[in-house]
């Protein structure tokens, strides 16, 4: 046996007896402290009986949890993510209990409820120790990064030479709003894909920003990113009238729809159709491998949709369990405090953040994250061809505390980090790896409409059609993506009834609303109501509508002049004229006019399409949902997210173009596979070191 073999048996020999001692002397000082556990028999017992019980029962424990854990996690897989992240403790101190009890001295005893505290702290000691010896080691640190892969492969067919891709979608975060993370230092690893601290390093990424439909929302531009096709998604919830149902986009069994939907359309089964991965979507993009993807949560549970691999490859470990949930009682706190804080100062704007939204901002930005970017890692490790992946955790903080809050300036510091960790794992993964990073749209702040006005805008139309207005409005549930992901993990069944808004009559009109674009539909006509036949039946609706403060402008269709744009006093624009003449979508910039063209096609636009105001100096809108930061129509940086790309890679589009719509992002995102397919990246020395 060479000397180099022996001095890395003896190197793991050191580090396995380093953590039994920590773990042993965690176990004493545990026993020490808590009244529930003890290590000595009722008689009394010398000082080294007791840390030869220690000793016993921590290595005992120690051995239980590399060999039995794994075990048990892989018979608990069909278990929801967060059923199983609570099961954890319990299994954990059921393991130490069972240690105690086979140890050859048989002191040891502990209650239920301090065998699950002792095996928690034991766990997350035991898992610093080794990760602080092993990063010392940058083979032992490799081997370390090796056992997050996915081992749900018996037999692993030899990994390609060729480049894999992997796509991290950091949602909600908008171009300039990355850019001003760079320029403050919030994001050091952004900055230097970019070379924008070192004039000497060349950037490695190139910065692109593109232009989202008129529904610029996670929904519409993930379906067209990943499947190549959003047609007939005209908002984040609309009302379907052949089918007589509301589609939400973040609701399971639409998501399936409209999966199916775009598959049909597009003519293949997605971006990630070809050994890829899909990881915390709402849309799974045709690969095998998902967790966390909305799209599946629907489906009964089985062997294919599990989406095991995702969560075995971050549970495998209880000490993540154990760090996950003390990260996660830290959000909640920190969320407490900090709403606390807007409140006392009268922060304006500002929104209720009370209830179950510091669990959800919680979820969003702790296990959401943890369990995503622990399975991209696996994936990276296992040298999957294409990896997709949504970071959540920007978006659900910014819709309550602002997009340029500083709360959500920290959760773009923890994002980068996330970042930073992708990179160094893909410099240990068996083919080389691109990182490319993207947005699917960006946020636009402002006050809502109701906070401005004093009612939403379902009210509004009751009182433009004529019909009673109640006298205490209730709150517009916010879309977030967050309520998403908890969906998924929690792996819900389909909701009925909560998110239908259906009218009390069938004469009442059906009103949605997603960010600041609102949708009005009469259930009772089976087509789309033309404006001749809206101004017949409720005369006073279109204009009390167009010309009000708050609206930017409506988009409905004439009998005589096809799709119109209708704005303030009396502007009736028809769509084919809106390029000379843009009347009310001239404060919306260049691309609005196509936009709305688009979405005029779409066979279930509502009969009124309503835009908030936008007042471009500032780039605020207002939201017709409870979100100071909003996304889902046309107005300010929420139609302008980015995609920032290796330069290895292909430009996006030729000089002086304009990359706009999610479907020409997925064409880019495809040419670039087709790209890596083709190509042999250069050795990286980091990679060579880490052999």
């Amino acid at each position: 046996m060479s000397g180099v073999r022996w001095r890395r048996i003896a190197s793991q020999i050191g580090r396995s007896v380093t953590v039994w001692a920590v773990a042993t002397l965690t176990m004493l000082v545990l026993a020490g402290i808590l009244p529930d556990f003890q290590l000595r028999s009722a008689d009394g017992d010398s000082a080294t009986d007791i840390a030869v019980t220690a000793a016993f029962g921590a290595g005992a424990f120690g051995l239980l949890s590399a060999l039995v854990w794994p075990l048990l996690v892989r018979l608990l897989l069909l278990v929801p993510a967060l059923v199983l992240g609570l099961l954890v403790f319990f299994l954990n101190g059921a393991l130490l209990l069972v240690a105690l009890r086979i140890t050859p001295v048989e002191r040891g005893t502990a209650a239920w409820e301090t065998a699950i505290v002792v095996a928690a702290v034991m766990s997350a000691v035991a898992s610093a120790t080794g990760a602080a010896l092993a990063v010392r080691d940058d083979a032992a640190y490799r081997r370390r990064l090796y056992r997050l892969a996915d081992r749900r492969r018996r037999s692993t067919p030899p990994v390609p030479a060729t480049p894999g891709t992997v796509f991290l979608q950091l949602d909600g975060v908008g171009h300039d709003v990355l850019l001003h993370a760079v320029d403050q230092g919030l994001m050091p690893t952004v900055a230097r894909w970019l070379g924008t601290h070192d004039a000497v390093l060349p950037s490695s990424h190139r910065l692109t920003p593109w232009r989202t439909d008129w529904s610029s929302q996670t929904g519409a531009s993930q379906l067209g990113i990943l499947h190549g096709n959003n047609h007939d998604v005209p908002a984040f919830r609309w009302y379907e009238k052949d089918r007589r149902e509301v589609m939400v986009c973040n609701r399971p069994s639409s998501a399936v729809e409209l999966q199916q939907r775009a598959a049909r359309y597009a003519g293949h089964p997605g971006l990630l159709a070809d050994d890829g991965a899909s990881r915390g979507n709402l849309f799974s993009g045709g690969a095998d491998e998902q967790a966390l993807v909305l799209s599946i949560a629907a489906r009964r549970r089985s062997r294919e949709n599990r989406s095991r691999s995702g969560y075995f490859a971050y549970f495998s470990d209880p000490a993540n369990a154990v760090r996950t949930a003390l990260s996660f009682a830290a959000e909640v706190a920190r969320e407490i405090g900090q709403s606390t804080r807007a409140r006392w100062t009268e922060q304006l704007p500002r929104v209720s953040r009370g209830g179950l939204y510091p669990f959800i901002r919680a979820f969003a930005t702790v296990v959401e994250r943890d369990v995503v970017v622990s399975a991209v890692m696996g994936d990276l490790l296992a040298g999957r061809t294409s990896v997709y992946a949504d970071l959540v955790a920007y978006d659900e903080v910014a819709h309550h505390s602002g997009p340029t809050s500083r709360d959500a300036e920290k959760v773009l510091q923890r994002l980068d980090r996330s970042l930073a960790l992708i990179e160094h794992v893909a410099a240990h993964a068996p083919r080389p790896y691109r990182i490319v990073v993207l947005s699917d749209h960006g946020q636009s702040p402002g006050e809502t409409f109701r906070s401005r006005y004093g009612l939403p805008l379902g009210d509004l139309v009751r009182a433009g059609c004529g019909l009673p207005v109640p006298r205490r409005a209730e709150r517009t549930r916010s879309g977030a993506e967050a309520r998403a992901a908890v969906r998924a993990a929690l792996h819900r069944p389909v909701e009925e009834g909560s998110e239908q808004h259906r009218p009390t009559r069938a004469s009442e009109p059906v009103v949605l609303a997603s960010g600041n674009l609102g949708l009005v539909s009469f259930p009772d006509v089976p087509h789309r109501m033309t404006k001749e036949e809206i101004d017949a039946r409720h005369p006073a609706l279109l204009p009390t509508l167009a010309n009000h403060p708050g609206i930017g402008f409506l988009l409905v269709r004439s009998e005589r002049r096809g799709g119109v744009v209708l704005g303030a006093h009396g502007a009736e624009v028809p769509l084919d004229e809106l390029d000379d003449h843009p009347g009310p979508l001239a404060a919306f910039g260049p691309g609005a006019a196509d936009a709305v063209r688009r979405t005029h096609s779409f066979p279930h636009t509502a009969d009124i399409m309503v835009n908030s105001s936008h007042d471009p100096v500032d780039g605020e809108v207002l939201a017709f949902e409870e979100q100071i930061g909003s996304h889902g129509g046309l107005g300010g940086a929420q139609s302008r997210p980015f995609l920032l790309s290796p330069v290895a890679l292909s430009a996006p589009v030729a000089a002086g173009e304009e990359l706009a719509g999610a479907e020409q992002v997925h064409h880019v995102l495809r040419r670039w596979l087709e790209e890596s397919d083709e190509a042999h990246l250069p050795a990286d020395p980091r990679r060579e070191r880490a052999a």
